[in-house]
This record gives structure tokens, C-alpha cells and sequence, in this order.
């Protein structure tokens, strides 16, 4: 049997039940599990084979949960233009060629691009097909926004894809326009973007393998132990099972289908609600609305600007989201829902309460995805339905400045309110839906301690929490997210040893310093799967 104790450093349990001795002196772990906490002394009184690791005063904690992302699109990206930090329409063309020629893709390959955000370009728009065309005339070209909510295609994916002038919008979705007419701009919004891009063919099965190891690399870095699939349809649940049956996978990943177009996926027995070789299908995932710096989230009051009477729009109608909550609590699955907009959070509130009465059914934890604009008004509705937020509060910094334009100060000053989420005993987590941040939860955690914009600008104080919180967000918490919290998220006996060593304690250091702590080990099950390099 192998026997490890961690000793010598800051041990932060994250137990609840822990109270007065939340730091105990050393933890014994056995067979990837925690068999003890303690005293040194005891502990190799009762492990004397045991091997002593010194942390070197250094912070032992629990591996961090990603509670949202989507391992497989990040996975992919890894094989994209990278358009992340352009700064206008020549920013964008360099980066595309400069990828084809470094890379010489096939003449008949179909060029894919991520990242671009028309928020943060000097031309303050979306490019256009033109501009794609004169980049890329050749080969069709798909470009996606940053929050993959949107993008642009030239002329010869608009041709692959079917898309032409006599193309309906889909529901949900827009398909942009040339200026008094109905020919395709290039540019595709929500479904009409999401639909098509799945449409794109897929590279080899070894290379999508090999980007996925790399992914699953780059979360142990940034120290989870545990991530999400937030999205799952054939092609990423293929991967991912693919993945399992070959063992690849080196963390655990929790994957949540398409409940509207590939429900059927929940026959994979073998992984539904259990893990095997570290897969597991969490349940469903549905999107209520868009993107709230896209100016796509679902609002009952207008965006400022353009329009005034403008408030975003829905993906589905009440009835339709009300039989896909019908449809979970029938089959005992957790369903997450995208909802962004004050609007798409009333939404599933409402159709989870009448799904609750018509069915007499609850207890399955369903997760509202990003709840960005929630109201503290929806938060007691939340508590008593048993409702989860899980914020993505890093709003607050990367795209804080853009909400203060789309919906002014009084609103943008309560997005993601997680101090009012806590005072009203909902559950809430942080996550960085990535691919469009870095899976990095101590950014996460310092942007939900201090609240401020890129342009310095303090957002509700009030909604600040604090660091113990906000870690609470990425660890405990996130682990009853997924019902995990008997095996996860806390250092106490019988759980799993998933652990994280940090540099320095973030409970310790100044708050505009814990996003620069280094992840210098991350281990699952008691097994050291990263190691930071000093060079």
C-alpha cells in the first residue's frame, strides 16, 4: 500500500465541519485517498512505512473544480488561428496569415479562427466576408468571437455551409445582412453560428486525441482535478468516450448532452452519473439566451444604445423549456441552463417551478450557467427551488467595462452577485467557461474578492466576498455541484487525495497578488500529475 504524509507547510482543508482546526499539521494519504489529519507524531505513529513529503512551507489545498467549461472546444482551439489580443481588422488578418503560412494547411482544408472580440477592435464591429475574402479567397474561413457565442465566415464557407440570401434566420438565432438587402454579411449569431459550425469537418481522430491531452495538461497547470464538458453533442461526446476506452483521460471529466439535439446520448450506461476511466455524463445542458457583451442576453429592460427598445432575445419559447425540465426531473438528471439575462434567468426559474409541481419531482440540482444579470430580487426564488448559480465573475474585470455601456452603472454594478447569492443561502460557484478565459481559478477568485473593471472602475463593493468564499466557489461548493461532495472538494478523511500546493497562501497575500500565485504541483488521486518548472 502506499503511504505519503504531506507535512511542513500551510494545509487549508476547505472541510466546513472542520471549524477551529482547519490547518491541521499533517495529512496521511493511502491508495489516493485521505486516510488521516493531524499531528505529525500521530500520523507516522499510525503510518511509520509512510513517506514524509515536506510542502516546504508552502499551501496544501484541495485540486480546484472547474463547476463550467468545455474541455472539448478548448481542446480544439488548440488547432485554430489564435485571434486572442487582436486590436483591428489588420490584427486579425496578420494572425490568419501568419497560422497558413507557418502552418501550410491542405488547399482543401477549411481554415478555423478563435478568439476575436469586436468589443475590443478599433473598428468597434464584427468583420465582414469581404474582409475574409481578401485574407482567405481561396478556402472557405470561419472565425469565432471570443464567447462563442458569434462569428463571421467568408464567401466560400457561407457557399459550403448552404447559407444564401434565401437562408431563413434559424430560431434563436441571426444571420447578419448586407444594408438593404438579405444577401449574408459573413456575419452569424447564436444558433445560426452554433448550427453551422458543427458543421465543419473535423480533423483526424489521433489529432483531436492528441489536442485533447494537451488541454487536459493545460488544466492541470492552473491545479483542477476535475472538469466539465458543458456541451456535448456526437462529435465532443466521440472524443471524449474515445478518450476514456483508451484511458487517456488523466482528470476526471464531467460531461452534460445537448438535451435538444442529442438526448439519446444518455444510453452510454456505462457512463451515466458514474464515472469509468474518468468520464462521467452529469446530465443535461440547454441555452436560454446569449451573451451579454454580444448584446445577445436575454434582458426585461433595453440595452442602452441603438435601439431602445432592444432587449436581446430567447433561444426557446416558456413551453419548450418547460418540457426539457419536465424531461430531467423525469429521468433524476441535473440539467445546467445557460442563462445570462435577467430575462433567461425567470425563464428557468419559472419552468423548473412548474416542472416541480406538475411532476412532484425535485432534488436534482439544477445549475443556472453564468447568471450574470441576475436580480437580488430572483435569489430567494432560486433558494427555494434549490437552484444553483454558477457565476462567471470574472465578467467583472475582462468584460466590466462593456456592461457599463450596454446597461449602465446600476445594472452592471450587480453582475454575478455572489455576496447576495451567499446572504440568501444559495449555492453559488465561479467558473471561466473556457475556452473563453483560461481555465485559471485563482484569476477567478481574485476578480470575485475585488470587483473592478479593466479600467479600474469598483463594482458594488457590496457583492465583493471574501477569499475564503471565493475559494469555497472553486472546491467545496463546486464539488456538491456535482454531487461529488462526499468524494471531493475538502482534505478529510475518506476522500479523494486531488490536491493543489501553491506557492503561497491566498488567504495570506495581498488581493491583487492571488492570481499570480504559482501552481507548483497538482495531484489526482495521490499521483503527481504537474510539476511547475523553474525554468
Amino acid at each position: 500500500m502506499q503511504k505519503t504524509i504531506y507535512t511542513g507547510g500551510n494545509i487549508l482543508t476547505m472541510d466546513p465541519r472542520a471549524k477551529g482546526s482547519n490547518c491541521p499539521e499533517a495529512v496521511l494519504v493511502q491508495d489516493g485517498r485521505i486516510a488521516g489529519l493531524g499531528r505529525l507524531f500521530d500520523l507516522r505513529e499510525v503510518a511509520p512505512d509512510a513517506r514524509v513529503r515536506d510542502l516546504g512551507g508552502h499551501t496544501l489545498m484541495p485540486g480546484f473544480i472547474d463547476p463550467h467549461s468545455h474541455i472539448t472546444s478548448f481542446a480544439s482551439t488548440l488547432g485554430l488561428v489564435p485571434l486572442s489580443g487582436a486590436k483591428s481588422f489588420d490584427d486579425i488578418a496578420e494572425k490568419i496569415t501568419a497560422f497558413m503560412n507557418a502552418n501550410a494547411p491542405a488547399p482543401d482544408a477549411f481554415l478555423s479562427g478563435f478568439g476575436y472580440d469586436n468589443n475590443f477592435l478599433a473598428e468597434k464591429a464584427h468583420p465582414t466576408k469581404e474582409l475574409l475574402d481578401g485574407i482567405c479567397p481561396d478556402r472557405p474561413l470561419l472565425i469565432a468571437h471570443a464567447s462563442g457565442h458569434m462569428g463571421v465566415a467568408n464567401s466560400q464557407a457561407l457557399q459550403m455551409l448552404g447559407i444564401s440570401a434565401d437562408t431563413p434566420d434559424p430560431e434563436g438565432g441571426r444571420i447578419g445582412r448586407m444594408a438593404g438587402s438579405r444577401e449574408p454579411s459573413g456575419y452569424l449569431e447564436e444558433t445560426a453560428f452554433t448550427q453551422n459550425s458543427s458543421k465543419i469537418p473535423l480533423p483526424s481522430v489521433n489529432q483531436r486525441l492528441a489536442e485533447l491531452d494537451r488541454a487536459q495538461d493545460i488544466y492541470l497547470a492552473h491545479g483542477i482535478t476535475t472538469a466539465q464538458d458543458g456541451l456535448a453533442r456526437t462529435a465532443e461526446w466521440q472524443l471524449l468516450s474515445q478518450a476514456a476506452e483508451a484511458d487517456r483521460l488523466k482528470i476526471d471529466v464531467v460531461s452534460y448532452l445537448d438535451l435538444n439535439l442529442n438526448p439519446e446520448l444518455r444510453e452510454n450506461s456505462r457512463y451515466w452519473q458514474r464515472y469509468y476511466n474518468r468520464l462521467k455524463l452529469g446530465g443535461y445542458k440547454i441555452f436560454l439566451d446569449g451573451s451579454p457583451q454580444g448584446r445577445t442576453a436575454w434582458m426585461t429592460k433595453p440595452y442602452l444604445g441603438e435601439d431602445p427598445t432592444y432587449c436581446g432575445y430567447p433561444i426557446y419559447s416558456d413551453e419548450k423549456v418547460k418540457s426539457f425540465m419536465m424531461q430531467a426531473l423525469n429521468d433524476n438528471a441535473q440539467i445546467l441552463c445557460h442563462c445570462n439575462g435577467d430575462a433567461a434567468a425567470q425563464q428557468m426559474i419559472d419552468a423548473y417551478a412548474a416542472a416541480v409541481k406538475e411532476t412532484d419531482k425535485s432534488g436534482i440540482r439544477p445549475v443556472m450557467i453564468h447568471a450574470q444579470m441576475l436580480r437580488k430580487d430572483q435569489l430567494p426564488m432560486l433558494a427555494k427551488l434549490g437552484i444553483i448559480a454558477s457565476f462567471f465573475v470574472a465578467h467583472t474585470y475582462y468584460w466590466g467595462d462593456i456592461h457599463l455601456q450596454n446597461f449602465g452603472k446600476e445594472r452592471a454594478d450587480y453582475i454575478s452577485p455572489a455576496h447576495s447569492a451567499l446572504e440568501n443561502g444559495v449555492l453559488y460557484t465561479f467558473h471561466q467557461d473556457t475556452p473563453v478565459l483560461l481555465p485559471d481559478m485563482l484569476d477567478t477568485v481574485q476578480r470575485a474578492v475585488e470587483r473592478r473593471t479593466k479600467n479600474g472602475v469598483q463594482l458594488a463593493s457590496s457583492e465583493c466576498v471574501s477569499v475564503y468564499d471565493a475559494l469555497k466557489a472553486v472546491t467545496i461548493n463546486a464539488a456538491e455541484q456535482y454531487f461529488e461532495e462526499s468524494q471531493k472538494g475538502s482534505i478529510s478523511v475518506g476522500k479523494l487525495a486531488d490536491f493543489v500546493i501553491l506557492e503561497e497562501d491566498p488567504l495570506t497575500v495581498a488581493k491583487d497578488h492571488i492570481k499570480d500565485i504559482k501552481i507548483l504541483e497538482t495531484i489526482k488521486q495521490g499521483k503527481t500529475l504537474y510539476t511547475h518548472s523553474k525554468s
